[in-house]
């Protein structure tokens, strides 16, 4: 087997291995991070390969930190009875990934987005890695 598939492997078992304690711990200092925060390296190397990342000049990580709920919907000022509200049981039209890939792209209005993963999440937050690429760069064809 190769290194990527024991890595996978890891991240697939992570009770069994050190990676859920590790991960808790790195948790803590990441939520003192901003919200869209560039990183040298990813996090996870094998789904970050396996989504088009490369080690060179041009293609940037970014960790993203997104709030877990549901949507927060202002409650109506008029009167109506308490069904047709329309404040509780209401979901978002986006998933929490496109949201990260929205925030990073804002972020970065230079560089495209190629893709992004799951990395994290506690009771508050969940954080996704988004890979960027810089078009302009020649070192990165852009297909």
């Amino acid at each position: 087997m190769g290194m990527y598939k024991y890595l996978t492997r890891a991240w697939n078992d992570r009770e069994k291995t050190a990676l859920e304690r590790h991960f808790r711990s790195l948790s803590i200092k990441w939520r003192r991070e901003p919200t869209v925060h560039r990183i040298e390296y990813p996090t996870r190397l094998d789904r970050a390969r396996a989504l088009g990342y490369k080690s060179k000049q041009g293609y940037v990580v970014v960790r993203v930190r997104i709030r877990k709920g549901g949507a927060r919907k202002p409650r109506p000022r008029s009167g109506r009875r308490p069904r047709a509200l329309g404040v509780t049981r209401f979901t978002r039209a986006m998933n929490l990934k496109n949201i990260a890939e929205m925030r990073a792209k804002k972020k970065f209005p230079n560089l495209r987005v190629l893709n992004s993963y799951y990395v994290w999440e506690d009771g508050g937050h969940r954080w996704f890695e988004t890979i960027l690429r810089d078009p302009h760069n020649p070192g990165v064809r852009e297909g």
